[in-house]
């Protein structure tokens, strides 16, 4: 095998030993397969969920409601059957996981775009079949078919980006974190061409055009994708081995990644917590016995934030004065610190060691938040002191005072409650997740504007420090995790990531005005700070039991929790 590179062979995968040289590997191994599959993938995925929340909205006379019905059945059901769907996908071969989570998500939108398009020729003729419930059943029919397209997403990405890449990478660090950047830099391009693409064709064209353009791009995304991933699993032979329980039970060893010069080395963890015998309700417990169960909570902690480029941080910037050609200039301008933050991310592992690039991920991006902290206080500021202290202008009128001149900084959207949600269409700027106006009402330009410049300059340049921490717990969740409960335990911690999600909602719900958007801020930086403290706790226990290793002269191979690979990078 070290004579030379098959036209579709990978140096990792055919040659374990490394005697062939990545350069010698023509572009067209199962990495850059992998590479292509997944940029499908993502692209259709983000055009989607873009697209399905302005088709619930137009859907339903411009109300929410839809949206929000369909945001909590994909929250809770994702919650509800993560633990579920990960042991599904350790307990089945892989080719069989791959393909029937590709085919059920692709066909899935495409049913979901067939009654879209109905729905939107033969409007008023559904309205009055059974008394106006075949519009129920129709928009219950597009929800369910969305959610079951979710799901199967959420199983294609724990099953391709969370086992198959380690294997595709031979158990190879550096290759393992090179592979995780580069999938995140695709997901971070997507997010924001995607939607766009998308939302030109629904702006220029109609929603029915939108419909099938989608449509088209399932059936074609899914014939590629299943036969590159088709092709991944033939020539890489390590896909298809899949312990079996009898074996792991007997030697419940995973495979611990060790590169040692130019070699690469499966090394045994002596875990005596893995275990193949599990069901679903066990997926929690396997979870929270792992030993980077702390780092995964953390990473979770990070999704009750209102600091981020959605539909909320966004629209409170409209009430501020943005316009929305300059929150979409915004929005590029975050896309690139986060493609910053995946090059800071290999080059920090490969100088000082995943645990250690943990830490100063963290450190920078609570740093930059501090400023979101400062414009909640700075001049331009709507933030309304009274909802701190309920009765303070009773109790100190020197402080109500100051409450009143906080007030004038706040700019509510203007209309009366019969007033359309969205206006023409030709007004709105179709980007991720959100709707942004172009006609922005005169009498909201704040007093000052350092406030807003504040909060947009720490959310920008905290998203350095952000896609550098998540892929660090990426990779350690992949490297710590024995084989047999990657898919539960990364099912489980989707879960986490959903509930997560869902308390920030929550958050929003309760205090909707724009003058309560400071203690938001405060209260998403608190969980912030919680979630990277509990990474802290982890990495302070791993570091002392290296040092223990150290002092003990024992194999690092032999200490649960801290493999090598945590500590060095290489």
């Amino acid at each position: 095998m070290g004579q030379g590179c098959d036209k579709f062979s990978s140096c990792l995968t055919s040659d374990p030993a490394g005697d062939v040289p990545a350069s010698r590997c023509l572009p067209v191994g199962p990495k850059f397969l992998i590479y292509v599959s997944g940029a499908l993938s993502m692209w259709g995925d983000r055009m989607w969920h873009f697209a399905i929340s302005v088709f619930l909205i137009e859907l339903y006379g411009r109300n929410l409601l839809l949206t929000a019905v369909f945001g909590l059945v994909v929250a809770g059901s994702v919650l509800l059957l993560g633990a579920l769907i990960g042991d599904w996908v350790d307990r089945n071969p892989r080719n069989k996981v791959a393909h029937a989570s590709l085919f059920i998500q692709n066909i899935s939108v495409t049913v979901c775009s067939i009654v879209l398009m109905l729905v939107f020729l033969y409007k008023q003729r559904i309205e009055q079949i059974w008394d106006g419930w075949l519009t129920v059943v129709c928009y219950t029919v597009v929800i369910v078919l969305a959610d079951v397209a979710n799901l199967a997403s959420t199983a294609l990405t724990i099953a391709i980006q969370r086992d198959w890449i380690v294997v595709i990478t031979g158990y190879n660090r550096g290759h393992l974190a090179g592979m995780n950047a580069t999938m995140r830099r695709i997901d971070q391009v997507t997010n924001i061409l995607a939607p766009l693409a998308v939302g030109q064709v629904m702006t220029l064209a109609s929603n029915v055009v939108g419909c099938g353009f989608i449509l088209g791009w399932n059936l074609v995304s899914l014939i590629v994708e299943f036969f590159f991933l088709s092709r991944v699993y033939r020539i890489v032979p390590a896909l298809s081995i899949k312990p079996p329980v009898e074996e792991e039970e007997q030697n419940p060893m995973p495979l611990n990644i060790k590169h040692e010069g130019n070699t690469t080395q499966a090394e045994p963890l002596t875990e005596g917590n893995c275990d193949t015998s599990l069901t679903c309700k066990d997926g929690w417990k396997a979870y929270y016995r792992q030993p980077v169960f702390l780092a995964g909570m953390g990473l979770a902690f990070l999704y009750t934030t209102v600091l981020g480029f959605d539909c909320i941080t966004t629209g409170y910037a409209y009430t501020q004065g943005i316009s929305g050609s300059l929150l979409s200039l915004l929005m590029g301008v975050s896309a690139i610190t986060g493609l910053m933050g995946t090059v800071m991310f290999t080059r920090l592992r490969k100088s000082y060691g995943l645990v250690n690039t943990g830490i100063i991920s963290s450190c920078l991006h609570l740093g930059c938040l501090l400023l979101c902290v400062c414009s909640v206080f700075a001049p331009g500021s709507p933030m309304d002191l009274s909802l701190l202290v309920p009765f303070i202008n009773s109790s100190s009128p020197e402080l109500g005072d100051i409450v009143s001149q906080r007030k004038k900084h706040a700019y509510p959207l203007r209309g009366g409650s019969n007033q359309p949600l969205l206006p023409d269409r030709s007004s709105i700027h179709w980007t991720n997740n959100t709707l942004l106006f172009d006609n922005v009402p005169s009498d909201t330009v704040p007093e000052s504007y350092i406030s807003i410049i504040l909060l947009f300059l720490g959310v920008i340049t905290a998203r350095i420090g952000l896609w550098s921490f998540d892929l660090t717990v990426t990779q350690l969740l992949q490297e710590s995790i024995c084989e047999s409960e990657r898919g539960v335990v990364n099912g489980v911690q989707s879960s986490m990531n959903y509930l997560m999600d869902l308390l920030h909602f929550i958050m929003v719900i309760s205090a909707p005005q724009p003058q309560h958007f400071g203690i938001l801020v405060i209260i998403s930086v608190l969980f912030i700070t919680t979630g990277h403290t509990m990474y802290f706790l982890y990495a302070h226990k791993t570091i002392l039991s290296h040092v223990a290793s150290l002092l003990l002269i024992r194999p690092l191979g032999n200490i649960p929790g801290c493999p090598e690979r945590n500590i060095k990078g290489t």
